[in-house]
Parts: structure tokens; sequence; C-alpha cells
């Protein structure tokens, strides 16, 4: 049976797919969990503790996903309330679906996969948006957009343009910009800060252009906002509830 040891922790090694709880008693009986025979069916997990494997393995995720500068696995035991050695064998598993790798540093780091499962949910976190930005964009007449944040920046995931105006802009969905400039990012910000009001910048991220963006809010897993774009200044009085209108429709079509 493959073994897995804790590097520091010398010699504590415990089997792969072994569980204390599950082990056969002194004397040959089975306990409580296995089955009269034994054999096979003690490498079965019950329901039960599979679930809570599964709940382990997409909390260390989460863990991951909001450390920066990733984790050791003696801190993920920790905030987990877990030992080491069941760390370990989560890392295993998720390093062998490409959801987490370790670094030379030996900190953990999420891993490529959950780039792939992110590009996959993106068609449909833009096809759950458009109806909202459809009205968007005709009540203002400025180009009506979802920004959602991807490796520290915003990305542009769905654009609407105005059908009935002479001049828009022209927005490029994929179009990437730093958080901290114009209103589409600087409303993820806000959000982050618990603020769901709308923000407006003028020519932070093109020369007269002007913007009002509100944060998505109340979406697990997702941080974005939405927004518009136009070449003349809007008006925050009237753009800004309608933008917080389409920002809340969003959240509650993709809740």
């Amino acid at each position: 049976m493959e073994t897995m040891a804790a590097p520091d922790e010398p010699g504590n090694q415990v089997p792969a797919g072994d569980d204390p709880g599950r082990r056969m008693p002194a004397g040959g009986k089975p306990g409580p969990h296995a089955p009269a025979g034994g054999g096979p069916g003690l490498q079965v997990p019950a329901g039960g503790e599979t679930a809570q494997t599964l709940d382990r393995g997409l909390r260390l995720l989460h863990l991951v996903a909001d450390a920066s500068a990733g984790l050791t696995v003696t801190e993920a035991a920790h905030r987990l309330g877990i030992g080491r050695a069941a760390v370990y064998r989560l890392v295993g598993a998720l390093t062998g679906h490409g959801m987490l790798r370790r670094g030379g540093d030996g900190r953990l780091r999420l891993g490529v996969g959950v780039l792939h499962l992110a590009r996959r949910a993106q068609p449909l976190l833009a096809e759950g948006a458009l109806p909202a930005l459809r009205r968007l964009a005709e009540q203002t007449g400025a180009t009506a957009h979802l920004t959602v944040v991807e490796g520290g920046e915003g990305v542009a995931l769905a654009v609407v343009e105005p059908s009935w105006t002479s001049f828009h802009v022209a927005y490029r969905p994929g179009a990437r910009h730093p958080l901290e400039r114009g209103a589409a990012g600087r409303a993820v910000l806000a959000g982050r800060a618990g603020h769901a009001g709308p923000v407006s910048t003028a020519g932070e991220l093109q020369a007269g252009a002007y913007g009002v963006a509100a944060p998505v809010l109340g979406v697990p897993g997702l941080e974005a906002s939405v927004g518009v774009i136009s070449l003349a200044p809007l008006p925050v009085d009237t753009v800004g509830p309608q933008v917080t209108t389409a920002a809340r429709t969003i959240a509650a079509a993709l809740s």
C-alpha cells in the first residue's frame, strides 16, 4: 500500500487510503463501520465520510485561492482543523486533477485546472448577464459591460452596445485593466469593502471616456461589476441607480 509522510514529521507515515476510524480492531473482529466479511469492503468509505472529504477539499481550494502568497501544509491544516497527514491526502488528489500545485518553496497555490473550469463557466456567466446588459445599454445610450476579476485584473466578459445612438464606445470583450483604474475595477474594490453603490470615473482608462459601474454582490465565488462607458459625461444621479439595478438583476440571475 502506498504511504505518504509529511516532510516535517519524520516517521509520521499514514497509508494513503487509510482512515483510523475504519481500521480492523485487535482480535480480527470488524469495527462498527466494516462489513462482517472484511475484505475489499474496508476500502470503501461511507457516504458521510466521502461528503466530509469533498467538503474539506473544497474548503482547501478556497483557502488557497484567498492566500495570495500561497499556503503551507501546516497553515492549511491549522485553518481546516485537521492533521497534516489528512491535508497531504487532499493535496495529492487535488494536485492530480490540476486544481492545486506546490511551488519550489513548498507552498500550495491554485493549479491550471481551476483556470480551465473558470473559462468553461465564463460563457454561462455572460449568457446570464446579457438581458440586463441589453436593457442597461438601451436605457443609458452607453456601452454596457460585465467585468470579472481574473488574475488580479478586471476582464470584460460581456459587452453590449446601444442600438439607437450615432456614436458610442467600442469596448472589446477580453480587454484587461488594473482594478485600481476605471469605474469597473474601482466598483469591484468598493464591493470588497461592502459598498454596493455606483462608482464613476473620467478618463482613467482612455482619455475622453466616462464610466459608471456598480459591484455584483452575493454570488459565491464571483467578483464582478456591471457598468457603462460613454464618450460624454454620465449623470450619476440617473445612470447610477440604473447600473446598480442591473448589477442586482445579474446577481439574482447568477445566484
